[in-house]
């Protein structure tokens, strides 16, 4: 089975460790396992808990985003549900990528 790896305690997702289909073993922090509701790909993050609307999307013991709706345990958290604490361009990048969709890269 894939695994997710919590880094700190009070972190409310967890990196996978390879891509998933429907469940994780976690290791770090927590223990135990998580279903998935859709597959999640290596170094993507996974919900350990239910995430409010508006509530931080806490990695590294730190807030690193605010959910932009309320996102169930298990879900695939990136781009396309948490607004980024670090980039204010984040709601412009690819979801797939991560590239800039505001930038030319030719």
């Amino acid at each position: 089975m894939t695994s997710a790896f919590q880094i700190h305690r009070s972190d409310n997702v967890a990196t996978l460790l390879d891509d998933a289909q429907d469940r994780v073993t976690l290791r770090g922090e927590s223990a135990g396992e998580v279903v998935l509701r859709e597959p999640v790909k290596l170094g993507h993050k996974v919900a350990l808990a239910d995430i409010p609307a508006g509530a931080a999307v806490i990695k590294f013991g730190i807030p690193i985003g605010t959910a932009k709706a309320a996102i169930p345990r298990g879900a695939w958290v990136h781009l396309h549900n948490i607004e980024s604490g670090f980039d204010e361009r984040s709601g412009s990048f690819d979801v797939a990528t991560g590239v800039g969709k505001d930038m030319s890269y030719e």
